[in-house]
């Protein structure tokens, strides 16, 4: 089942490409835009990380925190984030593999690894906003998030 809108969003602690742990509620205060997608290196990951770092500056001038989830290790997350050249904090949710994905109900078990999925939540921790692609393929603009901190800001 995926993650509720308008429920508490689940709290997690996840290593970053660094190795730091990031707990979620540490970033209580701001908006946080869980990406969570297949695998690094993969073709469409590698186009949906890069579109999304074209908007970064714009998110972060909305006081947006972007988290990147997968089930890759921090190694391979830092590794991907230089050869991307892109400075988005990635999460790894590696061990045990997928735990942080299906707690927001978007863990593909045949296959291994997440949906492609956003879950926006804001400064109290509440999940306003989720969009999970019909399919692992397809990349969400990031003008769906645009959208909806419009919509929040004007509710």
């Amino acid at each position: 089942m995926a993650v509720a809108v308008g429920q508490p969003a689940s709290d997690f602690v996840l290593p970053d490409h660094e190795g730091n742990e990031i707990r979620l509620s540490d970033l209580r205060g701001r908006w946080v835009l869980l990406v969570f997608y297949p695998l690094d290196f993969s073709p469409v990951c590698t186009d949906q990380l890069s579109v999304y770092e074209e908007a970064l500056p714009e998110l972060r001038e909305r006081g947006v925190e972007v988290l990147g989830i997968s089930v890759d290790s921090a190694f391979c997350h830092r590794a991907f984030r230089q050869k991307l050249g892109i400075t988005t904090r990635l999460l790894a949710d590696f061990h045990p593999k997928g735990a942080v994905t299906r707690s927001y109900g978007y863990y593909i078990e045949e296959r291994g690894h997440g949906e492609r999925a956003l879950v926006l939540i804001d400064p109290d921790g509440v999940v306003r906003w989720a969009h999970k692609s019909p399919t692992p393929l397809e990349i969400p603009g990031i003008n769906l998030v645009f959208d909806e901190l419009e919509r929040q800001a004007a509710a």
